[in-house]
């Protein structure tokens, strides 16, 4: 199944069902009205929304209309709660070896983790703010997963259990803030601004055999200005997986439906896969040749991210986002 947001209907959006080419969509009142209403009662209503997703994409419906992300906010336009994490231990490695800091062998076995902004999310059209070029805004191309009810110390099976949706993240990154308030020994704020979601949340199946209960397999495409900057398979080089990431949240609490989980940028250890941030990038030229050559992301920039089918079919509906002076 297929669902999206579009921006009319109030802050929190109206819920539509997409079909599978992404051509066109439905609202479903009477089955709910937002996206988070539908995680918030999911065993009763997705079976239903699945009933209209079939109908749908077996042909016209009562009250069809063309779907255009352009009018679409983020699948969850605010969320109760939005994590991001380091999953792809192999980013991490890369930016402290440029640094010649040593890694901590923990880092292999734990996530790190931060607790984002979740009130302000970025649909994936919506431009990307640039307050001062001097921040060194940045993309990180994600791959996240939004949960059911969670309880505290949840087992690895109840984690994945607990997996509903699948979308993708640009969560976007001020570099030249985040060391300063690192310093600080407090974490992230102003150097985290808004993420920016994918047009279109996906039930896992929808993934066929990419999808192995724990992880997407498939590579995760990035594109700046029409460039080229990496193809990495989400599902290799993953450290951690999503029940792993999720299991390992609800270490002292539970987690409440509707909750975001992010796996943090993309990153495979073969350097032809590319890259899914610009810090990265910098961070392989500063290994190779001693300095980082390429500039971050600067007013009339464009970044692109999706992620296809076997047929080469945008699964997500992407992002596609440019950054605009403010």
């Amino acid at each position: 199944m297929k669902l999206a947001t579009l921006k009319a209907g109030g802050r929190d959006g109206t819920l539509v069902v997409v079909s599978r080419d992404l051509a066109r969509a439905v609202a479903v009142p009477a089955i709910a009205r937002t996206l988070q209403a539908l995680i918030d009662d999911w065993q009763t209503l997705a079976p239903r929304a699945a009933l209209v997703y079939a109908s749908l994409d077996a042909g016209p419906v009562a009250d069809e209309f063309p779907f255009d992300p352009q009018h679409a906010a983020a699948p969850l336009p605010r969320a109760f709660q939005w994590i991001d994490s380091s999953a792809y231990v192999n980013h991490i490695a890369l930016v402290r070896k440029a640094r010649g800091v040593e890694m901590p062998p923990s880092f292999w076995t734990e996530p790190i983790l931060y607790q984002g902004g979740s009130d302000t999310f970025l649909g994936s059209r919506d431009p990307i703010p640039l307050s001062d070029p001097k921040h060194d805004c940045d993309f990180e191309a994600e791959v996240a997963v939004i949960i059911d009810d969670v309880p505290m110390r949840a087992d690895r099976e109840t984690a994945a259990a607990a997996i509903r949706l699948v979308v993708l993240v640009n969560d976007v990154s001020l570099r030249g803030v985040i060391p300063g308030e690192l310093a600080k020994g407090f974490g992230f704020f102003h150097g985290k601004p808004s993420s920016a979601f994918s047009a279109v949340a996906v039930t896992p199946d929808e993934l066929g055999t990419a999808w192995d209960g724990a992880k997407v397999s498939l590579p995760l495409h990035v594109e700046l200005n029409g460039a080229w900057m990496g193809s990495p398979n989400a599902g290799v080089d993953m450290t951690f997986d999503f029940p792993f990431l999720i299991s390992t949240f609800t270490r002292t609490r539970a987690l409440s439906a509707g909750t975001i989980v992010g796996a943090g940028t993309v990153s495979n250890v073969d350097p032809a896969a590319g890259v899914c941030c610009l810090a990265e990038q910098r961070m392989r030229e500063v290994i190779d040749s001693g300095s980082a050559t390429t500039p971050f992301l600067k007013a009339g920039d464009r970044i692109r991210i999706d992620m296809r089918d076997a047929c080469g079919l945008s699964i997500f509906g992407g992002i596609d986002q440019i950054v605009t002076a403010v």
